[in-house]
């Protein structure tokens, strides 16, 4: 974010790795600008992909929804944490092995495409334990699970998401189903989603990305994802993060770029923030001063720029004492964002 952007970023980086939710999507209706955002990147030569923790859903089934919303997509252009978790089963069992799956059509269709037999019951013999999220995954299943479990056999998660957003408001996700089996057990899996390492490989393998672009709403997701991958990231403002979120954000959980929406932070321009003259950090027209109280940020223009000139001024090395919380909500909430 300091460095900024003089360029479209559809012009330096050569693939944009996409999340769904609060990216593209925000429940049924797609997010305003986003499908011409898409359409922009692939029209300047970038690969676009659409990665997501939800293991539920088939690839298949995530590109019909995205071309329902005006963002057409293909079974290849989905990569999910139900196929890099396949892809971690398929390391440690020979091709053709039962897996016992703790989840649903997803995982059995990661599984069947790397060559592996799907499976839910421990009396099945499986080699292998995998775990994701699936509305119908009870009691019986859990059980199955940790019987397999207990046996010894390697357990995959596809990913660790404690809640799964639903029209209601937020339901136990895939963590917490884990925890249930961990619980009866006192073991823990190997974890494929975001943040760790195994769904952006899969990602970059399915697309052959040399510059990858990560593109996500989430901080403790798809950011930390990046930032543990060495890549660059852009978080859009669209989805569950705030800007108050953003400039407290951990070191671990700090994006290379920030934007209101997709379409901005895709084609538009990402002013660097620079050192002022006269102390503190300035971007736009906006300057950005840590005071004893928290922040000072002063100036007139686009709000995003004060944003980033608090972001930074904010995120200096440790030596710096932290700005006062509550001072740092106040000011950013006044930016309207």
């Amino acid at each position: 974010m300091r460095d900024g952007s003089a360029r479209p970023l559809t012009d330096r980086y050569d693939s944009a790795l996409l999340d769904l939710d609060g990216v593209l999507y925000i429940g049924g209706d797609a997010v305003p600008g986003a499908p011409e955002a898409v359409a922009a990147a692939r029209a300047a030569g970038m690969r676009v992909a659409f990665v997501t923790n939800n293991a539920s859903r088939t690839p298949d089934t995530v590109a019909d929804h995205l071309t329902s919303l005006g963002v057409p997509a293909t079974p290849a252009d989905v990569v999910t944490s139900a196929q890099a978790a396949a892809t971690l089963v398929a390391e440690v069992v020979p091709p053709g092995a039962a897996v016992l799956v703790v989840g649903g059509e997803g995982l059995d269709v990661a599984l069947a495409e790397r060559g592996l037999r799907p499976v839910r019951r421990a009396a099945d013999n499986p080699q292998a334990v995998v775990q994701g999220f699936a509305p119908d995954v009870g009691w019986r299943l859990l059980a199955e699970g940790a019987y397999a479990v207990r046996a010894g056999l390697p357990w995959i998660a596809s990913n660790l998401d404690v809640t799964v957003p639903t029209a209601d408001g937020f339901a136990p996700g895939n963590g917490a189903l884990v925890e249930v089996i961990a619980a009866a057990t006192g073991r823990r899996p190997v974890s494929a989603g975001k943040p760790e390492i195994p769904l952006h490989r899969e990602a970059v393998r399915r697309t052959g990305a040399l510059r990858p672009l990560v593109v996500g709403d989430r901080l403790d997701t798809d950011v930390e994802g990046a930032n543990r991958a060495g890549v660059a990231s852009l978080l859009v403002l669209t989805g569950v993060t705030t800007a108050v979120d953003l400039v407290l954000a951990e070191p671990a959980h700090r994006p290379t770029y920030v934007s209101a929406d997709l379409w901005s932070g895709l084609v538009g321009e990402h002013p660097p923030v620079r050192r002022h003259p006269d102390g503190g950090w300035t971007c736009g027209g906006w300057v950005c001063t840590v005071v004893p109280s928290g922040i000072a940020l002063v100036g007139t223009g686009e709000p995003l720029d004060g944003l980033r000139a608090a972001c930074v001024a904010c995120w200096q090395p440790d030596d710096v004492d932290r700005p006062d919380d509550g001072v740092v909500r106040e000011v950013v909430a006044g930016l309207g964002l």
